[in-house]
């Protein structure tokens, strides 16, 4: 099936007086829990006559153990392989027949399905989702041709895509103990060794509603919303959960390096430094700052490392930074680039290592402060035009232990950073005790093609 890029991002909305007003954004928030355990969360938004549903397992690649890696992922597949009363294909089949779109998306911490249709067909969409809640059909025959699927989106999207690669020694480099250390669409020793049963049982474990959070945005009623709710997903029996553990990645201890080499036109530098993610939005501090920091370094054509490395100094094709705040596990502060033509790696490394001493040595402007802020400010305001992705806001929040309620706390958090708090994050987190690099060294390409396989969205 096909599958729609969808980044993993926390959708920032920042507030400035007379543009954005977090209170006003909170009052069409609605939210109700079923007595089976099911959050349902509704943001009203009636600009245009559409719709969208998204159902949130908080259950993800995280959760997995070794040897059956890439299960979660798997059941993502099989759960459009029919149920007892809609055979495989179908449910596809009805959502495009109403002018609806709809998808699903993997990540390290949740699974999420969605749809999106004109706002009359909300209850077609949750007849069809609530019956996959409960009445899956995972028959051998279905899953033996689908593992064949993901393994092929593997060969495509990871083995013969070297930037991939890169990435998943990345991870796995990280992360010694937290199950992040595992990619989302498995290790292929484990996809060749999965079976029908693990996917049973995954589906068993934590597909339950009591698991689970659904939101609706768009052009509806939280009133009419909780009903339906309560008639399509309200009479599904809620289960008891596995326990979780609380994975704590032990410190790290001086920095790692790793070199990956595969097929490439060009090298490729990763540096990645352990970071926090944010726990307590009311009194966690570093996690805003890595924020800002990240949009110091990152961003636009004025951010540092573009400005100094590629348009100036020309030692860089193109170069980025970035930082997840938010997660269920640990994040990483990540900054990458090519080298121009002529620059090695290693002068490339050099260069970034200076302008991160330049940063701990300088600090940060109350200019360039108050640019970054006003970038990202806007950025996220135009967000709000989407739907899918006020609805993303919310179930991302939910699915990783924080609430929607937490928004505006956020929203101040973000605007009270202080050039100084930008400066302590940079020299206390981007340090060799904390860094791993990794480099792509470019091999020869063969010239073989590339297979499509149409594949399926892999998200953080």
């Amino acid at each position: 099936m096909q599958k729609w890029l969808v980044k993993y991002v926390m959708l920032w909305v920042f507030f400035i007086p007379g543009l954005v007003n977090a209170a006003s954004l909170e009052k069409s928030v609605f939210e109700k829990t079923l007595g089976n355990g099911l959050k349902v969360i509704v943001k009203e938004d009636h600009r245009a006559p559409v719709l969208v549903q998204q159902i949130w397992y908080h259950v993800g690649s995280m959760d997995e153990i070794t040897g059956t890696t890439g299960i979660a992922h798997v059941l993502e597949h099989m759960m459009f392989k029919g149920t007892k009363s809609v055979p495989p294909g179908e449910f596809s089949r009805r959502i495009a027949a109403a002018g609806g779109r709809e998808n699903a998306f993997t990540s390290y911490d949740y699974t999420a399905y969605f749809q999106q249709l004109h706002k009359d067909k909300l209850e077609l969409a949750m007849k069809l989702e609530s019956d996959r809640m409960h009445n899956l059909v995972l028959s051998d025959a279905e899953f033996a041709k689908e593992i064949q699927v993901v393994m092929e989106e593997r060969r495509m999207r990871t083995d013969d895509e070297p930037h991939a690669l890169l990435s998943e020694q990345l991870m796995a480099m990280a992360y010694q103990e937290h199950p992040y250390h595992h990619p989302i669409i498995g290790w292929m020793n484990d996809l060749k060794t999965l079976t029908a049963a693990d996917a049973r049982n995954w589906y068993q474990r934590w597909y339950t509603p009591n698991n689970a959070t659904l939101v609706v945005a768009g052009d509806v009623k939280a009133s009419e919303v909780f009903a339906l709710a309560q008639r399509y997903y309200g009479k599904i029996p809620s289960r008891a959960l596995p326990s979780r553990k609380n994975y704590i990645e032990p410190k790290q201890l001086g920095s790692k390096r790793f070199i990956v080499k595969a097929p490439a036109e060009l090298p490729l530098l990763v540096m990645a430094y352990q970071a926090p993610t944010l726990r307590d939005p009311q009194k966690d501090t570093i996690p805003y700052a890595l924020e800002v920091l990240g949009g110091v370094l990152d961003g636009n054509q004025s951010a540092r490392l573009n400005k100094t490395l590629v348009r100036e100094k020309q030692v860089a094709s193109n170069v980025g930074a970035g930082y997840d705040s938010t997660a269920r596990g640990p994040s990483l502060f990540t900054i990458e680039g090519t080298p121009s033509a002529g620059v090695s790696v290693a002068a490339l490394e050099a260069a970034l290592r200076e302008q991160i001493a330049i940063l701990v040595r300088d600090g940060i402007s109350p200019e360039e402060l108050a640019r970054v802020k006003a970038q990202v400010t806007a950025n996220e305001v135009y967000k709000l035009d989407s739907v899918f992705y006020q609805a993303m806001q919310l179930g991302q929040m939910e699915s990783i232990g924080l609430k929607h309620q937490d928004i505006p706390v956020m929203l101040e958090k973000i605007q009270a950073v202080t050039a100084q708090q930008v400066q302590d994050v940079a020299r206390d987190f981007l340090k060799d005790d904390n860094l791993i690099v990794g480099v792509l060294d470019p091999q020869a390409l063969t010239g073989k093609p590339k297979r499509n396989t149409g594949g399926d969205t892999h998200v953080r």
